[in-house]
């Protein structure tokens, strides 16, 4: 389970990566069943990033995968070809979405989204890390 205190903390965590890399960020973190527990948008993130970066989070935990993991499978001829279409287009394939578990079970998931995939990701691990 993914309490609030949880997900104060991820992203807690998380807006201290971003602040050390200089990129403002959204920052998402759900609970086992998908659901929003937390959501930020770091002054100067983009606004076209709240959406993204919920969705990532969300992803992370419909598939128990990274959302960077998912992308690599989701290449034309790979075995996710075309699940971004799935789930009325809520599936993102962009770095920055990782499940979170707890002792080896998904139970919520982080997802970043303002910067590249690689700052992302960055940022995500960071939270990740923090819970």
């Amino acid at each position: 389970m993914v309490t609030l205190e949880d997900a104060r903390r991820i992203i807690a965590a998380a807006e201290k990566k971003a602040a050390e890399i200089g990129q403002p960020m959204n920052i998402a973190v759900v609970d086992g069943g998908g659901n929003l527990v937390a959501h930020v948008r770091m002054d100067g993130a983009w606004i076209g990033s709240i959406d993204i970066s919920i969705k990532k989070a969300w992803t992370s935990r419909a598939f128990d995968i990274t959302t960077q993991d998912l992308a690599t499978h989701s290449q034309s001829g790979g075995q996710f070809f075309g699940i971004h279409a799935s789930n009325e287009g809520k599936v993102m394939v962009f770095a920055g979405g990782i499940p979170l578990k707890k002792d080896g079970k998904v139970v919520g998931g982080i997802g970043v989204s303002g910067g590249s995939g690689e700052q992302d990701s960055t940022v995500a691990q960071a939270g990740e890390a923090a819970f």
